[in-house]
């Protein structure tokens, strides 16, 4: 499993109690679909690697408090603090029409109401303070926020993000 495959569903914050719980900080926003977990792959050395969970139970503000099979110590799991926990895209929660999932935008093209095309998103960055497109236009890299005003509509089956650009934003990066 690579992290393409998946999507980062938080990470390993802090140990809890004395019997190898930890605390997980979540990434996602809707914590409840993940009630019950059994596995979570954890980053580790660059690598992704299997865990599996005796239990995975969501607590208030966007944590969950988990217990790793086979790890019962404190030294067992303090190892793993700070750790990146993923699940496979396919586990990801099916979305009502209309929504859409951040990853699914790359290679999507983006079109603005008044200047027309824009270019193809790149990247997503996800951002603590905003979550911006990465999008190319004429050969330079134009960031954009994702965020309502200014992403009016996105059609899935045509692959287009249409856009309302704050005035000025294209020019700002096309400046030498």
């Amino acid at each position: 499993m690579n992290k393409e495959q998946c999507f980062l569903i938080g990470r390993i914050a802090k140990v809890h109690g004395l019997r190898g719980e930890v605390n997980v900080v979540l990434d996602v926003d809707d914590p409840e679909a993940y009630e019950g977990l059994e596995h979570l792959f954890l980053e580790q050395k660059g690598r992704l690697t299997p865990f599996f969970l005796e239990h995975f139970v969501i607590q208030p503000g966007g944590k969950a408090l988990a217990k790793f099979e086979d790890l019962h110590t404190i030294d067992s799991v303090e190892v793993l603090v700070g750790s990146e926990a993923y699940l496979p895209l396919s586990e990801l929660p099916e979305l009502k029409e209309g929504q859409y999932y951040y990853h699914e935008l790359i290679g999507f093209e983006v079109v603005d109401e008044i200047t027309g095309p824009v270019g193809p998103v790149q990247v997503i960055y996800d951002l603590e303070t905003q979550d911006l497109l990465g999008v190319t236009h004429k050969g330079k890299e134009v960031l954009i926020p994702l965020q309502d005003g200014i992403i009016a509509q996105v059609d899935k089956a045509a692959k287009k993000v249409f856009c309302r650009l704050p005035q000025g934003l294209l020019d700002i990066y096309l400046e030498e």
